[in-house]
């Protein structure tokens, strides 16, 4: 087997150059469909995904992604969606009313446990804020979470309603074949809201 899991070494659909495996080439291929070119959920048209890391002093290591699932207003134009629960133990933001009505209205953000609810309250104040919107009276985010404290300091909660100055959040590259963070920083300049001064750093570079 070669470096990357695959016999003779050549890489599989979305190997990294630098050898890293990812799950088709350790031999688990999840679903019944061939993956796309890049082997990521961007193969699908219209998908992009930003990210913003946040790295403040010696303790906090964190940040915010967002999927949005089309180039357009989210709330406007709706998508299908669904929700399995596999541990109950995730605070998952919206999913209440994404499983009863089948559908998505925002664009999906991931970050800091502690950090979720600071994330959801930024992306309703963005989505609010964009054209078609004013008449708007309920909103449901969905933002997802994952615990960082072993790397991060996350009772200091960083993720903010403060918004990157710049940029076009639909205005993403997909996420290529390269590890994180070097496939999420090249996405998007302020897709990921709500990451503070640090994001707004990234978004600038």
């Amino acid at each position: 087997m070669g470096e990357t899991g695959r016999a003779g070494g050549a890489p599989g659909p979305g190997a990294s150059a630098g050898g890293r495996a990812r799950a088709r080439d350790l031999g688990v291929a999840p679903g019944i469909f061939d993956p796309g070119p890049l082997n990521a959920i961007t193969d699908v048209a219209g998908v992009r995904v930003g990210h913003a890391t946040v790295i403040e002093g010696d303790s906090v290591r964190t940040g915010v992604t967002a999927v949005f699932p089309h180039g357009g207003n989210v709330y406007l134009d709706r998508v299908p969606a669904a929700l399995h629960v596999g541990n109950g133990f995730g605070k998952l933001v919206g999913s209440t009313q994404l499983r009863e009505l089948g559908e998505l209205e925002t664009p999906i953000l991931l970050t800091s446990t502690l950090s979720v609810f600071r994330a959801a309250d930024a992306l309703v104040a963005w989505m609010l804020e964009q054209p078609g919107m004013e008449r708007v009276r309920s909103l449901n985010p969905v933002v997802g979470e994952t615990n960082d404290g072993l790397l991060n300091a996350i009772r200091q909660r960083p993720i903010t309603a403060e918004r990157p100055a710049r940029g076009d959040p639909r205005r993403g590259r997909g996420a290529g074949p390269a590890p994180p963070p070097r496939a999420y920083s090249e996405t998007s300049d302020a897709v990921a809201l709500g990451a503070g001064a640090s994001a707004r750093r990234l978004a600038a570079a």
